[in-house]
């Protein structure tokens, strides 16, 4: 059985609370978490992708211009900004185009391997020391990159700085769900517990 995903309406009355959930006491303090560390998950179906980060982005820059201090990370971005730091970034697109992304993703284990990652995110967070993080774009570098493996690797460094990934799939509070998969389709486990940043209106 698929994995349940919002349809528009749902997701655009969901996208609507985003601006006010991040710039709430309770998210930007870690509140009501029960001592774990502030780690959120906003998912939603693939194909809406450009209204979210349209939704994103407006709410992003209200939330500055009120004065708010964060880290808006593009994945996508970020990954081709460490192939290319590492000459890299030529040689990846070759090798796509030949053998496709299943050999890229095997010949970019190393170089994109997730604690590397993560340090590369984390020297962009630690020169800012903002209030709250958002990471976009894992869609764009799946397989490459993912999710749960990336969560994992930041824990242990971001310490009381919320993070939000926005996720184009689904989260059921403890499996994430790339695209529109289920449990058979995706090849590895994918467990994180994390917190819904804004929850959905019906039960799993």
């Amino acid at each position: 059985m698929k994995v349940q995903l919002d349809s528009k309406p749902q997701l655009i009355a969901r996208l609507e609370q985003i601006e006010t959930r991040l710039k709430s006491e309770s998210f930007l303090h870690n509140r009501e978490l029960g001592g774990e560390i502030g780690f959120y998950i906003f998912d939603y179906p693939p194909q809406f992708e450009l209204d979210v980060r349209e939704y994103l982005d407006l709410s992003l820059q209200r939330l500055a211009k009120q004065g708010l201090s964060f880290v808006h990370i593009n994945l996508f971005e970020a990954l081709l900004a460490i192939l290319q730091e590492r000459k890299l970034l030529d040689k990846a697109f070759e090798l796509e185009l030949k053998k496709g992304t299943d050999e890229l993703a095997k010949s970019l284990k190393g170089p994109l391997e997730q604690g590397r990652v993560a340090k590369h995110l984390m020297e962009k967070i630690h020169a800012v020391s903002p209030q709250f993080v958002v990471l976009s774009g894992l869609g764009q570098c799946w397989p490459l990159l993912r999710g749960h493996s990336l969560l994992n690797a930041l824990h242990a460094h971001m310490g009381a700085i919320p993070l939000v990934l926005f996720y184009p799939g689904r989260y059921n509070g403890l499996e994430l769900y790339p695209f529109d998969l289920d449990r058979a389709e995706v090849a590895t486990a994918n467990y994180y517990r994390a917190f819904q940043l804004v929850p959905h209106s019906f039960k799993y």
